[in-house]
């Protein structure tokens, strides 16, 4: 049996703290070994506990933080002190200028999931196990409500209209084999287009989910 995930989680509703603590236990993959309500509990406990992993909430009071994004902050903080320790934000905010400024420094080890996540526990599971790797996630609701209305612009100009629609079907938190089932493409067509992304957007060759997730934030910038 694998070793299970050392996570700490901090919100500060107890109930929301605690809720979150059982349901991660009973999976059998993470031991939670610190529960915390604010920014400043929630560093000193990856100081003294050294968890694999955090699950945090993007607001909590504590310390000199800017408000409303204490989560972010701690979460920035905790990376660049703790390198090895994977950062998940749950946060109620589907606007993506807050996923962007989690991301702003890198995608290393972050994910963004909206808070009725906690519900999902394959999908919660699925951003731990990701950030502990060193891998990034977005939650594809954060995107929705833009799809309509943004498009490729700027220097993504360079890329197709196929190319576009395969992008915003990323940004919609679908596998390759998703996209070719909704734009009725080969999976290998599909694969073709990505990497075609990749290198317009001048995303080096990595970890292919920290390209997707890069890919993503390429465009919902402005």
């Amino acid at each position: 049996m694998a070793e299970r995930l050392r996570t700490v989680v901090a919100d500060d509703h107890y109930l929301v703290r605690e809720g979150t603590r059982q349901l991660l236990e009973t999976s059998g993959e993470v031991v939670v070994v610190g529960a915390v309500g604010d920014a400043d509990e929630l560093l000193d406990a990856v100081r003294r506990l050294r968890p694999d992993v955090v699950v945090t909430d993007i607001r909590m009071p504590g310390g000199a933080w800017r408000p409303g994004f204490e989560g972010i902050d701690a979460a920035h903080r905790i990376r660049a002190d703790h390198p090895s320790v994977g950062v998940v934000v749950l946060s109620q905010y589907a606007d993506a200028l807050f996923a962007l400024e989690l991301f702003k420094e890198g995608t290393e080890g972050y994910a963004y999931l909206l808070k009725d996540r906690v519900g999902d526990l394959d999908e919660l599971l699925g951003a731990i196990r990701a950030v502990s790797c060193g891998g990034s996630v977005i939650d594809p609701k954060v995107v929705e409500g833009l799809l309509a209305k943004r498009d490729v612009r700027g220097d993504r100009e360079s890329l197709t209209p196929r190319e576009r629609d395969v992008l915003r079907e990323m940004a919609a938190g679908r596998s390759n084999s998703g996209i070719a089932r909704a734009l009725h493409l080969s999976v290998s067509s599909v694969e073709k287009n990505v990497n075609s992304i990749f290198t317009k957007l001048g995303l080096e060759a990595s970890a292919d989910l920290h390209r997707r997730v890069a890919a993503v934030l390429a465009y919902l910038r402005p």
